[in-house]
């Protein structure tokens, strides 16, 4: 055990052991003729290639996404969103009926259901009254994986680098899972940085949110190259479609990263004119590093059914601590003009 990396230390054991699928593309190989993995000669779309079995990890895809993230390419993967990572995450270091995750609520409900449907033990703390992780993290002890999502879904509250940074310093042990799928509308605040002084240091990112990119289905995750190694033994043979590479390869070009910038831009200055009008109308508007707005109302049912019947279509929760709000995704600015009509005739 001593000559074994954290990582390994944590891993399931039996995963030392296994041997990993090895797809064709995997093995890989170079020839004009391919018949390795039992695909179709015939290529009957017009993209090409579809008749064959996409790359593992598209080295194309990889090499986009450090360059965009300043991350080597050894220390990604790519998968079907982040929501994927969470999952592999899991099934790689939890084993179930024994081993558990902390999460600090409320936060991305996918963690928990995650864990929960391998058997894997939740252990939900509380943000505290402003959403900020509590001073005593002593509660995650034992707890295999610790999830953080910064910025936080639903609250949009933000923690800083350096509060990441103590967290990791604490549980040396334990592998930190920071959530930056929202990462681009703060991107001061992401802790990339880190991972080159942090084994323990786990990021997930996606292309959903700022990239536009949320029906292609398309994450990261970044870690040492220990964590990678056995990501890479229970990740499935073709996680990333071709045409899913394509669009993504094409979004993390020059001109996709400057267009993606432009929305992000766009985004942030509706959200703050939703919530400059949202708190001159007296309600209670949780600051956001994210491009959502968690709000709360005296008259929540009041606000849901007006937003119902003008045909907006928010996010309500059912958590007692959210039950009084409801979460605004930032849109263009005629939604947005929309938006503000409505909640101004509702709050008046």
């Amino acid at each position: 055990m001593s000559n074994l990396n954290l990582a390994q230390r944590l891993a399931r054991p039996e995963l030392l052991d296994l041997e990993p699928y090895q797809s064709a593309r995997r093995i890989g190989g170079r020839g004009d003729i391919w018949i390795n993995a039992n695909e179709s000669p015939f290529n009957r779309t017009e993209l090409a290639r579809l008749n064959r079995y996409p790359e593992c990890q598209p080295p194309e895809l990889i090499a986009a996404y450090s360059k965009y993230s300043n991350v080597p390419a050894a220390n990604i993967v790519c998968g079907r969103g982040a929501d994927e990572a969470i999952e592999l995450l899991i099934r790689a270091f939890c084993i179930p009926g024994r081993d558990s995750i902390a999460i600090f609520g409320p936060t991305y409900g996918m963690y928990s259901i995650s864990a929960k449907t391998f058997n894997v033990g939740v252990n939900a703390l509380n943000l505290s009254e402003d959403y900020q992780l509590p001073s005593d993290i002593s509660g995650v002890k034992g707890c295999k994986l610790v999830f953080i999502c910064n910025p936080n879904n639903p609250t949009g509250t933000v923690l800083s680098v350096e509060r990441i940074e103590q967290v990791l310093q604490q549980l040396p042990d334990q592998l930190v899972v920071v959530d930056e799928a929202y990462i681009e509308f703060c991107p001061e605040n992401s802790v990339a940085k880190l991972l080159e002084s942090y084994p323990n240091l786990v990021i997930l990112r996606t292309l959903s949110k700022a990239f536009a990119l949320a029906g292609a289905r398309c994450g990261f995750l970044m870690a040492s190259t220990d964590i990678i190694d056995i990501i890479m033994l229970v990740i499935a043979p073709y996680p990333v479609p071709l045409p899913v590479s394509t669009l993504a390869v094409q979004a993390l070009s020059d001109d996709g990263i400057t267009n993606m910038l432009a929305d992000v831009a766009l985004l942030k200055a509706q959200g703050q004119r939703l919530a400059a009008t949202l708190t001159d109308l007296g309600a209670k508007v949780v600051p956001s590093g994210a491009n959502f707005l968690l709000v709360y109302f005296d008259d929540i049912a009041k606000i849901s059914n007006g937003l119902k019947d003008a045909g907006i279509v928010a996010r309500a929760y059912r958590d007692p601590r959210l039950v009084d709000a409801i979460r605004f995704s930032f849109t263009n600015e005629r939604e947005t003009d929309q938006i503000i009509t409505v909640l101004q005739q509702l709050l008046a």
